[in-house]
Formats: structure tokens, C-alpha cells, sequence
């Protein structure tokens, strides 16, 4: 199969065109000249501009001589300049440079060699930060595996020697990623590969990452090593360097610190010191769980019995949980960031086997924007409301519709005031988003109250909401639409619980295949408008927007059948780099949507959000 570039459909091998799109198979423009070009060419024939897909190929065994394809079926062709290949026998096996010959063709692969496995394996904890594999196979003499170049990318090197002011925060985060890819790499025999310098790179948004991995030699290198690298990666530096971090590296030399979890808790020591003598800087520790009430607040079912209105929860999501296993009482420090961008799209759809859509989303952003010579200042402000929609035909739409414009007016007045009293700058507070969410549900119940509606014949709509507020977010949900965060470091992850039988027999205690093997365990627990407020208790969580990440809001048309969870580093991961289109992101997962489930209405809405280090506030 044949997938298109523009819209990821799938195209048997034989057609020249997307069935979908319509875009060419065959041929590209020229990102220099425009010319066209073959999709298996290396180079323009009118400028000479390298056009073809450059992958780089590991052996694991020495290739000699180097035979011009790969393969039996003469996609990967071996690029043997000076200048596009490279050998290495002694550490992992060869690498080359290879020219994808048929980048638009599908790969499957479920046996990996055992040269894959390390890449595979560590993208579960490491995700961007280790290349992506992106085909692998075994014959009888060889293995190979194929991954994404990233020779484009800086050298952290570089990028040390020309930036003349690098915060010493954002120098210890960066330390602190290779003491993680360290512990990880030491059972798999690897960390070789945060020792040499040509492999450390940055992504477009300054994330540590590998080139490749290396197998260490006969001797284990030590913290020692580590040491060292480090010495040179201060080297490069122009501006004065911190004497308590000179220190570390002296006795990291001396081999008075000889534990990862030492080394982990003299640089949180060096970063708290650090925000401590910035009189600017904002101390954080790690974000912990915490609720008004531990009971369950999924109670109620609308076709069982009224329940007393349970006790409001208030939910802090937990960012990076990584537990100091060190044990020390050095708060974790996580470095004070400020908006960078801030972007969005949605779309919906009627899907493949519905005869009218019900899904209804609305969303409301003011960017503001500061720049010096020095510095950026975003300050961002967000609304985000997505509701399904049901009752039936110009019921469910009705509602859903009712719901996104009592929502987008509450909160238009709420920051018209907001900002009259110099109070804007920060996030509602979780009485004054429940309610808005009950407002919102007794319009829709009212008008049910009016008309008389009983039944199935009472309209009502679910319900997910994200708030942003330069980097604090807020999320509140009713019913069983859906919000997912994806970040690099965490990958997806699912924010809300759906308010459906099964899930709340779950977490009663009950195993799932039980839970789920009730005839009634998707019924709604919780939804706008059938009923009074007494009914409607809406979820409210916070987090920080502490990284880069992709923020998912979506109807059960596209969650269904763990949609997002199986394609997310196809579908997902992509859309974190800024260079992607999230309108083009999100009609692709209308698509996939359409192909893979497509019995109800589909709508999403993506957020992208990026983040960097506030340089005012950590300058010291």
C-alpha cells in the first residue's frame, strides 16, 4: 500500500493519484525550484537540491564491499560518497546513509531483530528522544534496521559555542535528560551513546536527543566519563559558569561521586541554590493528587434511581512523577516557563452511518504578543468546548449547540470582567467553571421542561472543556467526550475518565471484564440536560503547560475502539513540531476516524502548545 503524504490514505500500489485527495504518488515539487521531481529521486535534475528521502541503516555485522541496495526488493539504495556515509564497526554494527526509494510505501514489520530491539524498547520512556525505527529485518548472514535521519539536527556543541547567554537552569535540565538516559541505558550495555559528542543533539524545541545508539567497549564507562563530557560541553561556553557546578565536576573526576542517584541529587541541589538566589524565580515542587473528596463522584445513572449530589472534587493532574528515589528532601525543580505559541483546529463530521450530526464544537482564543531584542513574551488565553450531542434527530444538535454558545458566553462575560479588574491573568477558579457547566445544563433542561419531554425524548449532550491561561490549563468533562495530552517524554495520555456505567463499577472495585460485560456499561452516568443540577457533577482537573505538548478534545467517534492510542505516533506525534498543519492533523484523524470506526459523528479539536524557559525570571 501506497500512503499519501498529504492525507495518509491508503493507495493500493498500482495508482499514480490519493483516492482520496487526489495528490500525486509519483512525483513532488522541489522544495527549492519547484520543479518536479520523482518521488525516488536523490536530487533535482534542474538545481541539483537534495529531494529524496535520506534514511539512515545499521548492519550488524561490517558490510564490504557495500552492495548498492539493502534489500532484495531495492528500496534502501546505499549512498556511498565521502560525504553521506558513515562506518562504524567498532561500537553497533555499520551505519550508512541510504536514499529511501519508496519512502510512500508501506512498511510492516512485527518479528524485530534483535538490533531493533533497544530502539523499540526505549521509545516507550524516551519517545523522540531515541530515533524511531522505521523498518527492520533479518536474513540469514544480517540484520538491519532502518531509522529516521537526524544529521539536520544541532549538535548540543554547537549550539553551547554560539548562543552567548544559556540560563545554568536550562544547562542542568539538560544534564540532569542524560543522567535519565544513563540509568535506562546501563542494562542494555548503551551508554556510550550520551558520551559521544556528535550524538547529543537538539530538536526544534531544544530537546536532548540521540543520533543513534552505541554499544559500550569491554570497559563500562563510569560517571567519570560523564564527567568529562560535561567538562567539554562547559568548554564551549562563552559566558561565566558557576563555580558550584565546577565543584560537581571535580569530584565527578575525583570519583567522589560514584551513583547516578548522587549525581541526580547534587544537581537539584545546584538547581534549587540556583532559583534561590534569583529573587524572580518561581520554586516548584512536584504537583501532587489531591481531591475535596475521595469518594466516587460517578454515581448517578439516568435511568436509576436519583442519588444525593455527591461532595465537588478538585483534581490536580500530576506532571513528570518521577519519585526522588534518592530519597533526599530536595524539592524536584522544574524550570519556570512561559508561553511561546499557541495554536489550534477543529473540525467535525457526520461519519460514514449517521444521517445527521449531532457533534457541535467551539473555540475561542486571544493571543497577545511582546518582543524585544532579547526576549518573546506570549501571553495566551484559551476556551476550548466539544459536546456529542443525542435525543435524537434536531434534539442531540440542539443541545450540543446550546451548550457551546451558553459555554463561549459565559466565559466572554467572565473575562470582560475579569480583565476590567486587572484579574485576567489567571485561570477561572473551579466554582466559577462548574458554574458555567450548570448554566449550560439548565438551559438544555429547561427547554426540555418546557416541551415536555420524556424519555428518549429529552434531549441533553456531553461535554469536554480545556481553559488555558498562558501555562496553566484547566479541563472539565461530563459524560464520555474525551481530553488527551501527548507529550514526547510521556507519549498519550488520557486526562478524563468517562462517565459511563463500566467505568464507574471500575472504580468501585470491580475487574474490568466484569465491569464491561454489563449489558448497560456504556450507558451514561452523567450528561447535560436530561436532568436537574442536582444531577450534573462535573469533573474538574489543573495542570501545568510545563513542556511542549499536543492537547486532544474528541467525541467517542474518534476514541472508540482505543483509536488515538494505537496510532498516536503516526497520527499524534507529528503534530508537535510546528512546522505540521493541525488543520491537515485533525482532518486526518477525521479520516482515519471515518475508515477505522465511522458509525457515529466524528469531532476534534487539537491544541498545540509550546513552551520555553522563562530567561527574565531565571537569570541569576
Amino acid at each position: 500500500m501506497l500512503v499519501c503524504p498529504q492525507c495518509q490514505f491508503e493507495n493500493p500500489d498500482t495508482h499514480n493519484f490519493c483516492q482520496e485527495c487526489g495528490t500525486s504518488l509519483v512525483e513532488k515539487p522541489c522544495s527549492n525550484c519547484g520543479t518536479l521531481v520523482t518521488w525516488d529521486a536523490y536530487q533535482c535534475h534542474q538545481c541539483n537540491e537534495i529531494t529524496g528521502t535520506i534514511r539512515v541503516a545499521i548492519a550488524a555485522q561490517p558490510l564490504s564491499p557495500l552492495p548498492e541496495f539493502l534489500d532484495l526488493e531495492h528500496r534502501y539504495q546505499v549512498l556511498t560518497g565521502s560525504d553521506t556515509q558513515t562506518l562504524d564497526t567498532q561500537t553497533f554494527g555499520t551505519q550508512m546513509q541510504v536514499l529511501d526509494c519508496q519512502p510512500l510505501r508501506q512498511v510492516s514489520f512485527s518479528n524485530l531483530p534483535e538490533l531493533a530491539k533497544p530502539y523499540a524498547d526505549l521509545q516507550v520512556h524516551f519517545c523522540g528522544v531515541v530515533p524511531l525505527v522505521l523498518d527492520a529485518w533479518q536474513t540469514e548472514e544480517n540484520a538491519f534496521v532502518i531509522l529516521e535521519a537526524r544529521s539536520h539536527l544541532p549538535r548540543l556543541t554547537d549550539y553551547l559555542r554560539t548562543h552567548a547567554m544559556i540560563p545554568l537552569l536550562q544547562i542542568l535540565h539538560w544534564f540532569y535528560e542524560m543522567v535519565d538516559l544513563w540509568e535506562d541505558l546501563e542494562p542494555l550495555r548503551l551508554r556510550q551513546s550520551v558520551l559521544e559528542l556528535d550524538n547529543l543533539r537538539l530538536d526544534e524545541d531544544q530537546v536532548l536527543c540521540l543520533q543513534r545508539l552505541h554499544a559500550e567497549a569491554e570497559n563500562a564507562p563510569t560517571l567519570q566519563n560523564l564527567g568529562t563530557i560535561w567538562q567539554h560541553l562547559l568548554s564551549q561556553l562563552t559566558q561565566t559558569q558557576s563555580a558550584i557546578l565546577h565543584q560537581l565536576l571535580a569530584d565527578l573526576q575525583a570519583g567522589t561521586v560514584d551513583t547516578s542517584v548522587e549525581l541526580r541529587s547534587r544537581l537539584k541541589a545546584i538547581a534549587y541554590q540556583t532559583q534561590s538566589d534569583s529573587p524572580d524565580a518561581e520554586i516548584m515542587s512536584d504537583p501532587q493528587w489531591y481531591t475535596s473528596n475521595p469518594s466516587d463522584s460517578m454515581s448517578a445513572s439516568p435511568d436509576l434511581e436519583d442519588d444525593p449530589s455527591p461532595e465537588q472534587a478538585v483534581t490536580v493532574i500530576p506532571e513528570d512523577s518521577d519519585s526522588d528515589a534518592d530519597g533526599d528532601d530536595m524539592p524536584t525543580i522544574v524550570l519556570p516557563m512561559q508561553l511561546f505559541s499557541l495554536e489550534d483546529a477543529g473540525l467535525t463530521d457526520i461519519g460514514r452511518q449517521r444521517n445527521h450530526n449531532e457533534d457541535c464544537f467551539g473555540i475561542e482564543t486571544q493571543i497577545y504578543k511582546s518582543q524585544t531584542l532579547s526576549n518573546k513574551v506570549v501571553r495566551g488565553r484559551g476556551l476550548y468546548v466539544l459536546c456529542d450531542g443525542m435525543g435524537g434527530h434536531a434534539s442531540g444538535e440542539v443541545a450540543s449547540q446550546m451548550a457551546v454558545d451558553s459555554l463561549r458566553n459565559y466565559f466572554k462575560q467572565y473575562w470582560k470582567q475579569a480583565d476590567e479588574q486587572n484579574q485576567g491573568a489567571k485561570l477561572p477558579t473551579p466554582d466559577v467553571i462548574r458554574e458555567a457547566i450548570q448554566l449550560a445544563n439548565k438551559a438544555i433542561y429547561n427547554v426540555n421542561q418546557e416541551g415536555l419531554r420524556s424519555g428518549s425524548g429529552r434531549m441533553g449532550t456531553t461535554l469536554v472543556m480545556l481553559l488555558i491561561q498562558d501555562t496553566e490549563a484547566a479541563v472539565a468533562h461530563v459524560g464520555d467526550s474525551r481530553m488527551y495530552r501527548y507529550t514526547r517524554k510521556r507519549g498519550l495520555e488520557q486526562l478524563t475518565l468517562d462517565h459511563e456505567v463500566g467505568q464507574r463499577e471500575i472504580t468501585r472495585g470491580v475487574d474490568p471484564e466484569i465491569a464491561y460485560g454489563r449489558p448497560d456499561a456504556y450507558q451514561l452516568t452523567q450528561a447535560l440536560g436530561p436532568r436537574d443540577e442536582y444531577f450534573v457533577n462535573p469533573d474538574v482537573q489543573f495542570f501545568e503547560l510545563n513542556e511542549d505538548m499536543l492537547l486532544v478534545l474528541a467525541s467517542d467517534g474518534l476514541t472508540d475502539n482505543n483509536l488515538l492510542e494505537i496510532h498516536q505516533q503516526t497520527y499524534l506525534d507529528p503534530l508537535l513540531s510546528s512546522r505540521s498543519s493541525l488543520e491537515q492533523g485533525v482532518s486526518k484523524l477525521i479520516e482515519l476516524a471515518n475508515q477505522e470506526n465511522g458509525h457515529d459523528n466524528i469531532s476534534a479539536i487539537a491544541v498545540r502548545v509550546k513552551v520555553r524557559p522563562n530567561l527574565d525570571s531565571m537569570r541569576s
